[in-house]
């Protein structure tokens, strides 16, 4: 539900406005009709609002009450960061991990995950860890991902949780525990986390519990990457059993749909 222009306050013209914008308020700027909203936020990010910047940049990188604009957000996304807006930081790294508005530099991105990641920001320390893990821009170091990981999952940070049971799982950094594995792809299955939910699967249909790692499965296109899909889908091609080539045809239609 969107709110209406009449119960939000005027946009603010001075950071004495803004010192008198209650947290409602920002809630009813937030919540408005899309145009509204951005013309408001951006009044705010104006008069260096370093959470109004970050908010326009991610509204410019979506089109969001505004044309799409990954520049600009970048843009925004920086003056946010510099006014130490861990978020802001993150979003740097990824638009220039992406190429977001910019050229593709891993060496800035991997600059901005570690400024929010020293800030405690679990997606900038998954962020960060997946740069180390892949050695990408960054000397490669798994001991130093998975603890960045850890601390991600830490503070239920469901990503973070897939990426953990890998490393149980192969005895990469730590001793290979399939227990320590079950439990960090059931934490991230449970979290949203569509690669914990596909090796949580794996895991179930290895015990044999064929119709929880169907359901799980099932899971996986909600959220996925057509990537992810894709790889996911050529691994449930080789199955022998007809139901899991089923749900890897789907998942290789939808990632062609997308």
């Amino acid at each position: 539900m969107t709110i209406s222009a009449s119960v939000l306050p005027a946009p603010p013209r001075s950071a004495q406005d803004l010192t008198a914008v209650s947290v409602s308020q920002w809630q009813a700027a937030l919540g408005a009709e899309p145009q509204i909203a951005a013309s408001w936020i951006a009044a705010a990010a104006q008069l260096g609002h370093a959470e109004a910047q970050a908010v326009l940049g991610q509204w410019l990188l979506d089109g969001h009450g505004v044309a799409r604009d990954p520049a600009q957000a970048l843009h925004w996304f920086l003056r946010a960061a510099h006014l130490g807006h861990a978020m802001a930081m993150n979003m740097a790294g990824r638009c220039h991990e992406q190429g977001w508005g910019t050229q593709v530099d891993t060496d800035k991105a991997a600059h901005w995950y570690r400024r929010a990641a020293g800030l405690a920001l679990p997606h900038a320390q998954y962020n960060l860890a997946n740069l180390l893990a892949a050695g990408d821009g960054v000397p490669r170091d798994h001991a130093q991902a998975f603890a960045l990981y850890r601390q991600a999952a830490d503070q239920g940070y469901a990503k973070a949780f897939a990426k953990l049971g890998r490393y149980h799982e192969d005895g990469l950094v730590v001793p290979r525990d399939e227990a320590s594995a079950f439990d960090c792809y059931r934490r991230g299955a449970e979290g949203g986390d569509f690669r914990g939910q596909f090796c949580f699967a794996g895991m179930l249909a290895a015990q044999g519990r064929k119709a929880e790692a169907l359901a799980w499965l099932a899971k996986v296109p909600d959220t996925a990457t057509p990537r992810y899909l894709r790889e996911a889908g050529e691994l449930l091609l080789q199955s022998p059993d007809r139901e899991f080539r089923a749900i890897g045809e789907r998942m290789l239609a939808r990632a062609d749909a997308r």
